[in-house]
């Protein structure tokens, strides 16, 4: 069975956020804003990390504990939940008996 793509997050679906991670790390940490945070808007989803120096590096991790949260999960399921109903009924929907072909003919629908 061929696997189709059903939903595709970028950034652009997310708000980032670097701030200041405190903790250890001595004064690096209390000067750089090397912690990131990470936020699904659709799902609400967060995922942040600070262990880094590195902002680059918190941001990557960040962004994967995103979408391996619970909340992520639980909005995902969700939205497949509703990809599959509204995917059948359409099927319902599109069988020959429920379509009805009509065309405008001098300003008037008529069957086809």
């Amino acid at each position: 069975m061929d696997k189709a793509l059903f939903l595709r997050i970028t950034p652009k679906d997310c708000d980032r956020e670097v701030f200041r991670s405190g903790g250890k790390g001595g004064q690096n940490q209390n000067k750089v804003s090397s912690g990131v945070r990470w936020r699904h808007r659709a799902s609400g989803a967060t995922g942040e990390s600070r262990q880094s120096r590195s902002q680059e590096e918190n941001g990557r991790i960040a962004w994967r504990r995103t979408f391996e949260s619970l909340k992520f999960k639980s909005w995902l399921r969700e939205q497949h939940f509703l990809a599959d109903g509204v995917d059948e009924e359409v099927k319902r929907a599109m069988k020959e008996e429920n379509i009805k072909v009509e065309y405008k003919r001098n300003g008037i629908w008529e069957e086809a």
